[in-house]
């Protein structure tokens, strides 16, 4: 599902013992807030209030999720930035923060330095789909007909500069073709019209739409990762479906939802809630949860977290230029 690197960069979190923390042993000393950038019931959401179930059960203190939505996640963002840097304030963020410095022409922050990426919580494989009467067998069919007739598949996404049309554009471009977005306001609403034929296609992580799938509704074409979803089996990979050239290594998109805390927060509070975050995902019931909505536990050290953060910003520069999404 994963590239093997972030795979391996998971496996090293997993396996890191308990931190002690040096300085400041008192942490936490109380409740710790963790802000989810998006609305309630989204996948970022709904990881972060299970993760932080376990957290308060390892660390004995609350753990109080608080959604703060709008524009794209920077409200969200914008108010832990703003905290104190001691542990207490947390940010739940996703593959999205990577854009954003392709969405503003400014941000209420510093997009490189106002946070310290703690660890990945999960990775979600992106599905493209299709209604399941479509006229495609196949995602070499799709690619075929896009190609014949620029611009007159249309696609939906939750809307202008959101994940999925970033991680579309990133398809176009790999296949050589020209498709015909159609925003909503929200990734549901998009799933909604290809269920109604209202669009051609939809690029969603699996566990937004995993119902559909397996209710016959949406026929999936392709899936990201290295491997096959073992929840799909029949389901290709990008790469096996004809397309090598779709992301790192021919991976496609993968999704992650992780933790971020405020600039300047001390490393070995760092180091513990990474450690405390691999912890609670080496747990079966939420190894099973994780399983349950199509993603795999991250649990990456914080360096290889700020890796990757590094490595997918630098990527989604090159997949705005290409795509003509302008800054607001």
């Amino acid at each position: 599902m994963l590239h093997r690197r972030h795979l391996l960069a998971a496996t090293l979190g997993l396996a890191a013992p308990r931190l002690a923390v040096a300085q400041g042993e008192a942490w936490p000393s109380r409740p710790i807030r963790l802000v989810v950038a998006w609305a309630p019931g989204g996948a970022v959401d709904t990881i972060a209030r299970k993760l932080g179930q376990k957290l308060a059960e390892q660390l004995g203190k609350p753990v109080v999720v608080e959604n703060k939505s709008g524009a794209t996640g920077t409200i969200g963002s914008a108010e832990v930035a703003r905290a104190a840097p001691d542990g207490h304030t947390l940010l739940a963020m996703d593959n999205t923060y990577a854009m954003l410095p392709f969405l503003f022409r400014s941000l209420p922050f510093d997009h490189a330095t106002a946070f310290r990426p703690i660890t990945v919580s999960a990775f979600s494989p992106v599905m493209l789909a299709v209604h399941k009467d479509a006229p495609w067998a196949d995602l070499a069919a799709l690619v075929a007909a896009a190609k014949r007739e620029p611009d007159k598949l249309t696609y939906g996404t939750g809307g202008i500069g959101s994940a999925p049309h970033f991680a579309t554009a990133a398809f176009a471009q790999a296949a050589g073709v020209q498709l015909f977005h159609v925003p909503f306001r929200g990734a549901g609403e998009a799933v909604t019209a290809a269920l109604a034929r209202q669009v051609d296609l939809v690029m969603v992580s699996l566990g937004s739409a995993l119902g559909h799938v397996k209710g016959g509704l949406l026929r999936p074409l392709a899936l990201s990762g290295a491997v096959r979803a073992e929840a799909f089996p029949e389901v290709p990979t990008f790469r096996e479906a004809g397309l090598p050239n779709f992301g790192p290594n021919g991976e496609g998109v993968v999704n992650w939802s992780g933790l971020a805390a405020p600039a300047h927060t001390p490393d070995a509070v760092v180091n513990r809630l990474q450690a405390e975050v691999a912890t609670a995902l080496a747990t079966p019931d939420l190894r099973a949860f994780l399983a349950s909505i199509a993603s795999a536990p991250g649990g990456m050290p914080p360096a290889a977290f700020a890796a990757l953060l590094l490595e997918e910003t630098a990527r989604w520069r090159d997949v705005a230029g290409g795509a003509g999404i302008e800054r607001q």
